[in-house]
Order: structure tokens, then C-alpha cells, then sequence
């Protein structure tokens, strides 16, 4: 087994899961390699994050309340927040389309996987079968990107 390949593949999987299997050819790494690579390093930046979000977004609220007490105290008015904006119109859209399942396994391959756990457990972080779905989700994504990189590209 090409350690520094599974390593390389397994890093680029927490930061940026959509391309992490592009480089596995290149690296010498058989298919089920690289996917394990893959799935393993989603894996762990998911489980990471998605248990965490909760506080991270606590975090993200006190420091948005912090700042705009801040800017009423210096006399400034601070910005309204945009609700519409194209991210959160294509979440929506994907919420309403497909439901739990499709952002469970949309959110983390299309978005990085940090800010599409955190997605997920905003809207589904209450059900039990929700970090499951994320997983089969990552497994899934894993194998067809193999697939097209190893048997297609």
C-alpha cells in the first residue's frame, strides 16, 4: 500500500471531498485504495464536524451578536443579514427536493464537508439517522468518483 498516497488522499478528502479521488491514479493507488482513503478521511472530518456543530454555531451567533453590539456602541448601523442569497436558495431547494436523504448526501460532496455537516445538523440534527446517512452518503460519493476517475476519465 502507497502510505503517502492514503495519506494525501485521506487529507484532501477533510478539506475538499468532491476531488479527492482525481489524484489516486497518479499516486500509484489501486481503486479500493484510494476509496477507503477518501472514505476514511470524510469520514473523520464528518464526524468532527457534524458533532460538533452545535458548537460552532453557538460560537457563530455570539460572535455575530458581539460585533453588532460593537458597531451600536461606535454609532453604526449594522448590515442586515441577506436570507436570499444563491447558497441558501440551492440548500432549500435540495431540502425540498429530496429531503433528508439528499442533504445528507449532497451537502458534504458539493460543499466541503465541515460546512455541509453543519448544514445537515441544522436541519436534521435531532434525528438519530441522520449521521448515518452522512456516511453512506460519503461511501457512495467515494465509489462513483473512483469509479469515474479509475474507469471513465
Amino acid at each position: 500500500m502507497n502510505w503517502t498516497g492514503f495519506w494525501s488522499i485521506f487529507f484532501l478528502a477533510t478539506i475538499k471531498f468532491s476531488v479527492s479521488t482525481v489524484p489516486g491514479p497518479h499516486l500509484g493507488m489501486t481503486y479500493f485504495e484510494t476509496v477507503l482513503a477518501a472514505f476514511a478521511g470524510g469520514a473523520v472530518c464528518a464526524l468532527g464536524s457534524y458533532f460538533a456543530s452545535d458548537i460552532i454555531l453557538l460560537f457563530l451567533k455570539k460572535r455575530t451578536a458581539r460585533k453588532h453590539q460593537e458597531m451600536m456602541a461606535n454609532n453604526i448601523m449594522p448590515p442586515k443579514k441577506r436570507k436570499f442569497t444563491r447558497m441558501n436558495r440551492f440548500i432549500v431547494r435540495i431540502k425540498m427536493k429530496f429531503g433528508q436523504v439528499g442533504i445528507c448526501f449532497y451537502a458534504p460532496f458539493f460543499l466541503s464537508i465541515p460546512v455541509g455537516c453543519i448544514v445537515v445538523a441544522k436541519f436534521y440534527g435531532k434525528r438519530w439517522e441522520t449521521f448515518p446517512l452522512i456516511l453512506l452518503g460519503l461511501a457512495v460519493n467515494a465509489s462513483l468518483t473512483s469509479i469515474l476517475v479509475y474507469f471513465v476519465f
